[in-house]
């Protein structure tokens, strides 16, 4: 069908969904325009392991950022069921959806979305705030040593380089230490050695605290950091290729684009 699965074979078959960090069910996402409904997914069923990092990747309008935004509770599928850490985000509450997101789930966008008027080690403090608790300086600290970026506690957003910011808004999203980061084109707006310092702090995340993060992008070689890229076309997963390199990858794209 494609290259992706001609290498891998089948996409394996979903087991229990409390065997894994994220797991998808189903999944349907329909929406209303002006030139009529859209199916921007259409019955995606997949399961994300524990500790493992996984690439989103398709064409565009293939339904890739929906369904990141549908997997990580910042949208509502029409139809199917979303289960994060054994608990079904479908059928939550907004107010009980905010709270586990701020407890199991961190999140990395290609904007950074830091404050501008608060320091690094008060951007990292940030989601500990919102949950109503006082942040643990050490904790704080810590986050941000894990990226780099100790001596620049007390500087504000707009004195940090692009590649300082993103790796702060890292350092904010792992500072619940969350089961799943989510991750929106987070080397974006990178030029191409930032965007690896980047990508080898994600990879790191995985392997050596057995984080699971779950990636859209449009860059083979971002996508070469993950254990395993999911192709997405027209709202459908269509292939999946495990420990693929750039030039794979990009070729698997190509196949998908013709």
């Amino acid at each position: 069908m494609t290259l992706t699965t001609a290498l891998n074979g089948p996409l394996p078959t979903p087991g229990p969904a409390a065997a894994y960090a994220v797991h998808v069910d189903a999944v349907t996402k329909t929406y209303t325009s002006a030139s009529g409904r859209v199916e921007a997914l259409r019955g995606i069923t997949h399961g994300f392991a524990p500790g493992s990092f996984t690439a989103i990747m398709g064409p565009s309008g293939s339904g890739k950022s929906t369904f990141l935004q549908c997997a990580a509770g910042l949208d509502r599928p029409t139809s199917g069921r979303v289960v994060v850490g054994g608990h079904d985000i479908t059928a939550m509450k907004p107010a009980a959806l905010t709270r586990l997101r701020r407890a199991q789930m961190g999140f990395v966008f290609q904007s950074y979305n830091l404050l501008g008027a608060l320091t690094a080690h008060d951007n990292v403090a940030l989601p500990i705030r919102l949950a109503g608790r006082r942040p643990p300086r050490a904790r704080v600290l810590a986050a941000l040593a894990e990226v780099g970026l100790t001596d620049q506690a007390r500087r504000r957003p707009a004195e940090l380089s692009g590649g300082q910011q993103q790796r702060v808004a890292i350092a904010r999203a792992l500072v619940t230490r969350p089961a799943v980061v989510f991750a929106d084109e987070p080397t974006g707006a990178l030029d191409r050695a930032t965007s690896r310092a980047v990508l080898d702090l994600v990879r790191r995340v995985t392997d050596e605290h057995h984080q699971t993060v779950v990636m859209v992008t449009h860059d083979p070689m971002a996508a070469s950091y993950a254990h395993q890229v999911l192709f997405l076309a027209d709202g459908l997963v269509v292939g999946h290729l495990r420990q693929g390199s750039a030039a794979q990858i990009a070729q698997a794209m190509n196949d998908l684009e013709a």
